[in-house]
This record gives C-alpha cells, structure tokens and sequence, in this order.
C-alpha cells in the first residue's frame, strides 16, 4: 500500500489520463506528489530523465505519459510515435529501476492486442496474432513497455505493474479535429455543426465497428486501486465490459451535444478494428468495477470541452 505521504511521479500529468490519476490521488488524501511539465522535463531525453530520478527519488511512478493521436495520426507518423514513445517509455522505467522505485504502473492501451483477438479480450491473448495495422507502431511501443516491466520483474524482482485501458474520455482530453480519438472529435464535429447549423455531418466509415469507452475518472480510481492492490506480470484490461457501435455512439453525442440534423457516412474512409471489447473479469475478480455510464460520462465530457477552451485547440 502507497503511505499517504509517500513521493508519488506521475508522468504525464497534465493529459487526459496523468490528470485524472492526479485528481483521484488528492480525492484519497495523497499529499506528496510530484509533476513535471514537457517543458522542466522532457521525457524523451534520457540524461534529464536520470538526473530526475537521481535527484528526487520517487517511491511511486504511475507513467501515464504517451505520444498519442487517432487513425489518421498513427497512420501517417509511425515512425515518430514509434520513436517518442519507445523512449519515453524505457527512459522512465529504467530510471525509475536505477534509483530504486517501489513500484511503478506503466499505463498501455487496447490496441496492443491482435486485430482479430477472441471478444471480448483477456490480458491473455497478447502477441498471439498479427496487430491492427493502422495503430501497429503505437501498439508496439505500447507492448515493448509492458514486456520491460515484465522483464524487469524477473531480472531483477522489481514491483511493476500494466494497465490497458479500453478507449478513454472525459476532463482533458484533445478535441483536434485530425489528431484526437473518436468520442472527442465526435463531440467537436457536432458543436460545431450545431453552431454554423449545418444539415449534415459526415463520419467515417459505415457506423458498423464495436467499441468500448471508458470515463477517464474510473481508469484513475482503478489505477490507484491496483497500486495498492495489484502485483504481477500479466497487464490488467481497464474496461467497463460493454459495447456500442459507432453508429450508435454518433447518435448518442448527437443527443447529448443537441445536434439534429443528419448523419451520413463515408465509406471509403477506413473502419479500424471491426470489435474491440475488453474481457475485464481479471479487475472484477480483483474488486473493481466501473462507475459511470457512458451517457453521463459524454455530458460531463460535453461540458469540459465548452469550458476548456485550450483543449479545444490542441
């Protein structure tokens, strides 16, 4: 168990993910935790990394830092999210292991599994098919991580741990047009189209892929739950264990950002992975489940992007 005031980095802090982890952290009445901004400390250069860690020492490191962006960014910068990531990743995690780090929580993504994995999928089938091929650099930066602490462990008898986490939204994320994730750039597009009362908005691909999404505040709660409670090699899916298509979900983000007009569809645009539903028995089992419905959570993160407006922008 973390001590309440025990020097806890979370790298990343000012993301989506490392955000929420920092909220949640002083809801349980952490008081010493540290962050870095890119700027103090950039993560991809491993002299100012080391020198970090030398000096402060943290006992806790939750590595919720990542190169990340939709379909189109990782289809077009694989080599630089390859990059970015790998040695971010391995800079923190090395670091952390030389200046005697209690713990660390190395946070991945759903898109390290096969493309045709068994649904919904278990921590278990990692690396047993080939990868979906427009995210296959991030994945593969992504399971390098994972595997690292992994290896670590064995080597050397270190406590780290992985999380994978379904699709995400909620407070912080990005809304940019071309670089953000399905759910928030659905809610800008609709914004948007409501404000200039446009009569159609056009999506991509047909509606038909299965998709998951969970609300950025769980994934924190369930983060600081398995540093507390959590050991092991094998990574721990972050899911809330249900589905939706992106049909559905367009007309849900519709609804919830008060758009009413049409929705068409491009089909000559690419769909992503046909169903990606996370098996989250293994977190179950553990003692963790969910809180918030994916309808509420859209309103909340509705809210955040009318009065955010630097993410916005991103």
């Amino acid at each position: 168990m973390m001590e309440k005031h025990a020097k806890i980095y979370v790298a990343g802090h000012r993301g989506m993910v490392g955000s929420a982890i920092v909220r949640e952290l002083e809801r349980q009445g952490y008081t010493n935790i540290i962050t870095r901004t890119h700027k103090e400390l950039d993560l991809t250069r491993q002299e100012p990394v080391e020198k970090f860690f030398a000096e402060e020492k943290p006992e806790y490191v939750f590595l919720a830092a990542a190169k990340v962006g939709g379909i189109l960014g990782n289809a077009t910068a694989k080599a630089d999210f390859m990059y970015d990531n790998m040695i971010l990743e391995m800079n923190v995690i090395h670091a952390a292991w030389k200046n005697g780090c209690k713990k660390l929580e190395f946070l991945g993504s759903s898109c390290i599994y096969p493309r045709l994995a068994p649904q919904p999928m278990p921590e278990s089938c990692l690396l047993t098919s080939s990868l979906e091929q427009t995210n296959e650099a991030y994945a593969l930066a992504k399971i390098s991580g994972l595997k690292y602490c992994e290896y670590l462990n064995g080597q050397y008898g270190t406590d780290y741990i992985s999380v994978m986490p379904t699709n995400l939204y909620g407070p912080n994320d990005n809304y940019h047009p071309a670089h953000s994730h399905v759910l928030p750039a659905l809610i800008r597009r609709f914004h948007e189209a409501k404000l200039e009362g446009k009569n159609t908005v056009t999506c991509w691909g047909d509606g038909s892929p299965l998709r998951e999404f969970l609300y950025v505040d769980d994934l924190a709660n369930l983060c600081v739950f398995l540093m507390n409670h959590y050991s092991g090699d094998e990574t721990v899916n972050a899911g809330t264990g249900k589905e939706l298509t992106i049909k559905e979900l367009t007309e849900l983000v519709a609804k919830v950002v008060g758009y009413s007009g049409k929705i068409e569809w491009d089909t000559g645009k690419p769909n992503g992975t046909p169903r990606k539903l996370l098996d989250v028995s293994k977190a179950k089992k553990l003692g963790w489940t969910y809180k918030t419905e994916l309808e509420d959570g859209i309103r909340l993160a509705y809210e955040d992007f009318l009065h955010n407006p630097m993410r916005a922008e991103r």
